[in-house]
């Protein structure tokens, strides 16, 4: 089973889970999927300089130069940082050629993980094509996304490389509790996109009374508190914004802990009440 060390990495620094591939995953970064133009370029920097060292975006999101270059505003060292990024089903008939085109987008070198957006017919010619990156060098990890229990066994049994990552949609009131740990028990790390509810369904989590409750004994906000929920049930997460207070605030969740009882309590918040189509 992958779990996730809290207390592991340098002192000061975001833990790391170990992923099958080898290479080390920071168990939180940034998500870029609303980000656009200098808002995006500033939100990445921002992230960074708070202490991040995960960027995640994609084809779809139409931003990859935007986040290469604040990767490089930051000024830190390039091997320092992971960075994830994915196909979109029309780019899974080409996709060496997609790779290669991400590869000039970010113009940082490599990159660190690609991932398949969702499935759809192809997928296992396109995640062909990345293990093939990997061995060129281009590509140090793949991963899939939105691929549940029948997706995941169908798929595992069709590719080479097994998957470092699974990256699926997990909040308090979708927890997919038995895909996370079929998942984790493959020896794959577990990665949660809307860790906080979704657009559209924030502010309704936020104000959660449980949250809120468990919130104010830990003197932390609710959203500290169901990204650290994730992290305890071993979850990686990668929670969104513009803001650099927000982007600040998601990341310092390593210096409280959830109790038994509390986990408990969002455990019964599961109302199986997906967000988004996939």
């Amino acid at each position: 089973m992958t779990g996730i060390d809290l207390k592991s990495g340098k002192p000061g620094a975001v833990p790391v889970v170990r992923l099958n591939s080898g290479h080390d995953l920071p168990v939180i970064g940034l998500g870029t999927y609303a980000l656009r133009g200098s808002a995006c370029v500033n939100a990445v920097n921002a992230a960074i300089q708070s202490g991040y060292r995960l960027i995640d975006t994609a084809s779809f999101y139409g931003n990859e130069r935007e986040v290469g270059e604040g990767i490089r505003k930051s000024g830190v060292l390039r091997e320092e940082i992971f960075v994830q990024t994915k196909l979109y089903p029309n780019q899974y008939t080409h996709a060496a050629k997609a790779i290669e085109e991400a590869l000039k987008k970010l113009d940082i070198g490599y990159i660190d993980m690609m991932l398949l957006h969702h499935p759809a017919p192809n997928d296992v010619t396109a995640y062909r094509a990345i293990e093939k990156a990997i061995q060129d060098g281009k590509v140090r990890a793949a991963g899939i996304s939105c691929y549940y229990i029948q997706e995941t066994d169908s798929f595992l049994s069709k590719v080479s490389v097994k998957p470092a990552l699974i990256q699926n949609e997990i909040h308090p009131y979708y927890q997919d509790s038995p895909v996370v740990e079929y998942i984790q028990n493959k020896g794959i790390v577990v990665q949660g996109w809307y860790p906080l509810g979704g657009r559209g369904h924030v502010g309704a989590m936020l104000h959660n009374n449980t949250l809120c409750q468990i919130a104010r004994a830990h003197g932390k906000s609710t959203a500290q508190v169901m990204l650290r929920w994730n992290l305890q049930r071993g979850v990686a997460v990668i929670p969104g914004s513009s803001h650099p207070d927000h982007i600040r605030d998601n990341i310092a969740i390593f210096d409280f802990e959830l109790l038994t009882e509390e986990m408990e309590w969002i455990a019964a918040l599961e109302k199986h009440e997906k967000h988004d189509w996939y």
